[in-house]
């Protein structure tokens, strides 16, 4: 079995744990709920997540809006099928939960997409921070919700 691989990208939101094994597999905020620290038996490998902390770079300088990274999130089939659709929200853009469950063809399984979409492993690369509750406020964010907002402003700044 392959061991799992890290390493920390120095964000403007503070220290991101990048994780995977062949590809990345979760990405960690420095607080709150995806907060996690690298086990023992972890190996430290910048040199494999170098497209992702390029990419994650240019993200933050502004210059990148759409990431192009093969992931390998681990999640149920309905759960990947919210996060495939969460990658279509474009930069700068919200969506509400509701409008998520119409756009996978379930319009009745908001609460279910809103679960599927705090469970994604790898946040702003698959941007969950773009959902909102329908009255247009902010809703649960395993990095907190100042956390989000902030990541709502910064994209709509750099429209």
């Amino acid at each position: 079995m392959n061991k799992i691989r890290y390493a920390y990208f120095e964000s403007p939101l503070g220290r991101l744990l990048l994780t995977g094994q062949d590809r990345l597999q979760s990405l960690h905020f420095p607080k709150g709920t995806t907060r996690k620290e690298p086990g023992k038996e972890w190996v430290p490998d910048p040199e494999g997540f170098k497209d992702v902390l390029e990419q994650l770079e240019a993200y933050f300088q502004g210059e990148l809006k759409t990431f192009a990274l093969d992931l390998d999130p681990q999640g149920t089939p309905f759960q990947e099928k919210v996060w495939k659709e969460l990658v279509k929200i474009p930069f700068g853009e919200t969506l509400s939960y509701g409008e998520l469950a119409h756009r996978i063809g379930n319009p009745k399984a908001s609460r279910a997409v809103g679960m599927a979409n705090g469970k994604n492993p790898i946040a702003i690369i698959i941007p969950c921070h773009r959902v909102i509750g329908k009255d247009g406020s902010l809703t649960g964010f395993g990095g907190g919700l100042d956390i989000k907002a902030g990541l709502l402003e910064f994209e709509r700044a750099n429209l």
